[in-house]
């Protein structure tokens, strides 16, 4: 799994990254796909540009094809990961920034992997699959 980082914050994400990057070396293929991190107004911007929702959020995730049987390409699709929300949210949440960035890098991957949580049973598959890559890197709660 190859993952390309782009940062567009003014926060330095080094360690984010390899922690990252560990994490997605552990699943085997030869997908790829982008990292973006961004302050709260890019966010903000993208959330109501593409969601029509006029706030910050944490990650946000746009899949290069919503059918994965019909990738004919390496390439999944870009995370956006908000910076700022993402320290707030270790915070409230009580545990590392590290582990915070961890979970929205899996959760957006597995966006663009096609998993969902709109219902309650898709829900419990996506965070159940979540928790197995992150406790396979290492990374607990």
């Amino acid at each position: 799994m190859k993952v390309n980082f782009f940062n567009e914050s003014k926060e330095n994400v080094k360690e984010y990254q390899k922690l990252i990057n560990r994490i997605f070396k552990g699943i085997g293929t030869n997908k790829e796909f982008n990292i973006i991190f961004v302050d709260s107004d890019e966010i903000r911007r993208i959330n109501n540009e593409y969601r029509k929702i006029d706030k910050v959020t944490d990650v946000i995730s746009f899949a290069l094809c919503d059918d994965q049987d019909l990738i004919q390409t390496n390439e999944l699709g870009d995370i956006f990961i908000c910076v700022e929300r993402a320290k707030e949210q270790a915070l409230e949440y009580g545990h590392s920034e590290m582990r915070e960035f961890a979970f929205l890098a899996v959760h957006g991957y597995l966006h663009l992997c096609g998993f969902d949580h709109q219902t309650e049973e898709e829900e419990k598959e996506m965070f159940k699959r979540q928790e197995e890559i992150l406790n396979s890197a290492g990374v607990y709660r």
